[in-house]
């Protein structure tokens, strides 16, 4: 054969090209989650935004108070301790209490919905520790 190498690298299919893609393409359970059809189909009630929002409002106004109260110095501190807090996280496939930053928030002697039921967005399934470490690490 008289093509060189780079010839037969020109020739060559891109491995991209053998994905699915389009209609008959898998869903990937691991990357993307289950599939809701409600939320495809119906509109969102005008609270839900409020409700996702709820936690952010409430330390920013906690954050406002703490500022006219104490300075800037105060709300300052407690956002840097809760970055520090918010950095440290276990496995991927092993569920987080958050327990330090409940404490810096005062929700750690509070009962609520997510003490007795659990919180609904969390699956019972635990998936495939190596599948998720490998997606966490981009080696997927």
């Amino acid at each position: 054969n008289s093509r060189g190498a780079s010839s037969l690298l020109k020739d060559s299919i891109p491995v991209t090209e053998f994905s699915a893609s389009g209609p008959f393409e898998g869903h990937d359970l691991l990357r993307r989650g289950f599939t809701s059809v409600k939320s495809e189909l119906l509109p969102s009630h005008p609270l839900e935004l409020s409700e996702k929002n709820f936690q952010l409002t409430q330390d920013k106004t906690n954050f406002a108070t703490l500022r006219n109260i104490q300075g800037i110095h105060a709300p300052l501190k407690l956002q840097m301790e809760f970055r520090a807090v918010k950095q440290v996280e276990r496995l991927p496939f092993l569920h987080s209490s958050n327990m330090a930053l409940d404490i810096l928030r005062g929700n750690d002697e509070c009962i609520s919905f997510e003490d007795i039921l659990n919180d609904p967005s969390q699956s019972e399934v635990m998936g495939e520790p190596h599948m998720m470490m490998e997606y966490k690490l981009g080696l997927l």
